[in-house]
């Protein structure tokens, strides 16, 4: 029960005093708050005497107040880290940016400072969410799917890496700045998407893709004056939807067969035709070669045909003699018959070397059938030296 109830303990609460009826005493309350302040602060005799002036509450509360406007004041300073920055402002209004090291600000209420990391790599997730083991925990399809040129539909998952550049812009001129940057990350992949074909965002287009939405990224939120600075833009994944996947890989299948296929054509044509050239060439460069050959010949024939002509005419007789011994001469130097002219004469000895040789072979090897070589043998050379009488007398019959 209270102090002052019946049956209570009539302490008083604020004096000590165990027997008072009345109000409290305000003077003695102020007297004993001077004390205590007298001995914070150095002054008073601690005592309580009652004896202290007027003006000593009034010195006391001076000191309280100076006191209260140092703390006050050593509430202004701050350090701004490196890699960061400060922004100052004054009652909710942009004054100034500070810069790393050591900054005084006037304590709050009146201004208050916001530290910025403009250094921290920050990411955004468009299409899919990551876990924290670094794992995505799959396609969000509100996000992921988009629509492409020739009317098809593909799952795309982008990360946008960026970094603050300028803190007053970050922190002033967009309400929420990474809010803003998903929804433009969006509709500029939306709009890079839907103006390329399937096959050129799921194959060789990938990093055409990623530049351009980068671009338009960096131009947007550079004309929002949001302070943002886009460092990379990264395509995790563009594939088909899930129900249509299997389909796909088949056809990315076949056009793979398709490229190896006329990959293989297209070497051996690369094989065969320089080939084929290079014969054709060759023989081209033969029938000319053959060409120039038979002409020169036929030149020199007729040149020979001309010189000899006009030897001819001065001297018949010897000209004619000198043709037919190089004519001789040139058909008896391709064969093995050894003929013997007889001085005075008009036979001529035919020796039949070539076969003599084979007979000699052949006595060696097979002894029944000699006798018959032999006779086979003498009457061929009859023979032909009968012809060869009969062409000699010829021969000579032209001579004369």
């Amino acid at each position: 029960m209270s102090w002052n109830e019946p049956g209570g303990d009539k302490k008083d609460p604020w004096s000590g005093r165990d027997d008072q009826k009345g109000p409290p005493d305000l003077d003695e309350a102020i007297r004993s708050l001077q004390d205590k302040l007298g001995r914070i602060f150095g002054g008073g005799n601690g005592g309580g005497d009652g004896n202290a002036s007027p003006s000593d509450p009034m010195k006391s509360l001076g000191y309280l107040a100076a006191g209260a406007a140092v703390l006050w004041g050593l509430s202004g300073f701050y350090i701004v880290d490196e890699g960061n920055r400060g922004v100052e402002t004054r009652f909710g209004k942009y004054t100034l940016t500070t810069d790393p090291g050591l900054n005084w600000h006037m304590p709050s209420p009146i201004e208050g400072v916001e530290v910025v990391n403009i250094s921290q790599q920050r990411f955004l997730e468009v299409g899919y969410r990551s876990a924290g083991n670094a794992q995505t925990t799959g396609s969000i399809p509100k996000e992921a799917l988009m629509l492409t040129k020739d009317e098809n539909i593909v799952d795309v998952r982008l990360a946008v890496q960026y970094q603050v550049k300028d803190a007053k812009e970050f922190l002033f001129n967009i309400y929420n700045p990474a809010g803003t940057l998903s929804q433009v990350t969006e509709s500029v992949e939306r709009g890079v998407i839907g103006h390329s074909t399937m096959d050129f965002v799921l194959t060789e287009g990938r990093t055409e893709v990623v530049a351009e939405i980068k671009k338009e990224i960096q131009g947007i939120m550079d004309a929002y004056q949001s302070g943002i600075l886009i460092t990379s833009v990264n395509l995790q994944d563009a594939q088909p939807p899930e129900p249509v996947q299997g389909a796909f890989e088949d056809a990315i299948k076949a056009r793979e067969d398709k490229q190896r296929l006329i990959n293989e054509a297209e070497g051996y044509s690369n094989d065969v035709i320089p080939k084929a050239r290079g014969a054709a060439a060759r023989k081209i460069q033969e029938g000319e070669g053959y060409k120039s050959r038979v002409i020169s010949a036929a030149e020199g024939e007729v040149s020979r045909f001309t010189q000899l002509l006009g030897e001819y005419v001065k001297a018949p007789e010897v000209t004619r003699q000198r043709l037919y011994i190089e004519a001789m001469e040139q058909v008896l130097s391709k064969t093995n018959t050894l003929m013997v002219d007889v001085k005075g004469g008009n036979n001529i000895m035919y020796l039949p070397l070539d076969k003599m040789t084979q007979q000699t072979l052949v006595s060696s090897s097979v002894e029944p059938v000699a006798a018959t070589s032999i006779a086979t043998h003498s009457k061929s050379t009859t023979v032909a030296n009968d012809d060869e009488r009969s062409a000699a007398r010829g021969r000579d019959a032209r001579g004369r």
